[in-house]
């Protein structure tokens, strides 16, 4: 099977992993700067091009495409899909799971629970927006944030306002959730893949802080799921329409909380802290699912 992956940096842990486990399975694999391939459509033809030449022959591709492309990256993904070659998350999924608040309205239309979330535009209505969250401690985040980037704490209403006016005046989207303080400042990383949880590992925000981001300071361990947080975790990345997801889970009173759903997952922390080859299972799948998708795009022999 010939595998791209689409990758910034050749040189991340998660790409050289990637690399490495399809290599070892016999698989041909080639990094593809998103932003160096380029593409040509016209009525029922869809060509790319990379660094000057045509891709051709290509059976699969893994997106990691970081928030800074998201246009461009899906884009690419997008042609992708046109010309036949199968990828475990599409451009469209990939597009939902950027925006944090599609993310958390699809999950809550499907009856999956989360941090009770408002999101408001006209200054005139933030008193009450933040009356319809309740008391305070709240947490603030940027829409399109990424590893702990733009997420605030405001421990009194007065801060939270403050805040709330400083995001505005960036005019930046952005939401209000409630603080979930029986979460101690851990969350649990679930790696997700064709409806199966393959590893997990719990993040511990460092001291004085409520971000468990290993970006951010978090520490990272092993940890065991319940049946109701791995199930969480599949139902979530279905919503999404992801084969490969990282899903963030909070625990708290009323069960397992989904903080957002990640289509670009890093490995590095998952693999030191769970032990397991989540690359390996990675390439596994794309293989199982590149073998399923080609035989049912191959032309049916007609009777004659």
């Amino acid at each position: 099977m010939k595998i791209a992956i689409l990758s910034r940096n050749a040189r991340l842990y998660s790409t050289v992993r990637l690399v490495e486990a399809a290599r070892a399975r016999g698989h041909s694999v080639r990094v593809l700067d998103p932003l160096r391939c380029y593409m040509r459509i016209a009525a029922g033809v869809f060509e790319m091009h990379y660094k000057g030449r045509e891709l051709r022959g290509i059976d699969a591709v893994i997106p990691r495409i970081g928030a800074s492309i998201t246009f461009y990256g899906t884009a690419v993904v997008r042609q992708f899909e046109m010309m036949g070659v199968y990828t475990p998350n599409d451009s469209d999924a990939i597009l939902r799971a950027r925006d944090k608040l599609r993310t958390l309205q699809l999950l809550a239309r499907e009856g999956i629970d989360l941090p009770t979330t408002v999101f408001g535009d006209n200054p005139d209505d933030t008193a009450d927006l933040l009356a319809m969250l309740g008391d305070p401690p709240h947490v603030i985040k940027l829409n399109e944030g990424a590893q702990g980037q733009g997420v605030l704490l405001a421990e009194k209403k007065s801060a939270a306002r403050g805040m709330i006016e400083a995001f505005r005046s960036l005019y930046t989207n952005f939401l209000v959730q409630e603080f979930v303080r029986e979460a101690n400042g851990a969350d649990l990383r679930c790696f997700v893949i064709g409806g199966k949880v393959v590893a997990a590992m719990q993040r511990q925000a460092p001291e004085g802080d409520f971000r468990a981001n290993l970006h951010r300071g978090g520490s990272a361990s092993a940890v065991e799921l319940t049946t109701a947080e791995a199930e969480t975790a599949v139902r979530a990345a279905r919503v999404m329409g992801l084969g490969i997801a990282g899903v963030d889970l909070l625990r708290s009173r009323r069960g397992p909380l989904v903080l957002e759903v990640n289509s670009s997952p890093g490995l590095e922390g998952i693999e030191s802290a769970s032990g397991v080859d989540v690359a390996g299972a990675v390439i596994d799948y794309l293989a199982r699912m590149s073998a399923r998708s080609a035989k049912a795009l191959r032309p049916r022999n007609r009777r004659k």
